[in-house]
């Protein structure tokens, strides 16, 4: 199983590590690494998490952000947008709802 993470996953994730090195030293790489662990942990766990929009959602462990993932017809994983739970829930619809496949 292979996981594959799309641009606009990593720029969620760079939009997010950039937020928090503006909070302190050290935390905008604490979150990159704690996400991407978050992301590792799906080659065990990919396709377990509860479906919206329809995509998975893995919750990450440490920050309020939610990973959204598919997998593909060869048991692939591909995380499509990695998403701050604080902003309105009408904004994450409407964001995966545009990804187009």
């Amino acid at each position: 199983m292979k996981i594959k993470i799309l641009k606009s996953a990593y720029n969620d994730l760079q939009r997010g590590r950039n937020f928090y090195d503006t909070q302190g030293e050290w935390i905008g790489e604490y979150f990159f690494d704690s996400l991407f662990s978050d992301i590792d942990s799906l080659v065990l766990y990919g396709g377990i998490h509860q479906k919206f929009f329809g995509f998975h959602r893995l919750l990450s462990h440490t920050f309020p952000f939610a990973i959204y993932y598919k997998k593909d017809n060869e048991g692939n994983i591909i995380v499509y947008r990695i998403l701050d739970c604080r902003q309105n829930p009408e904004t994450t619809e409407e964001i995966l709802t545009e990804i187009e496949e």
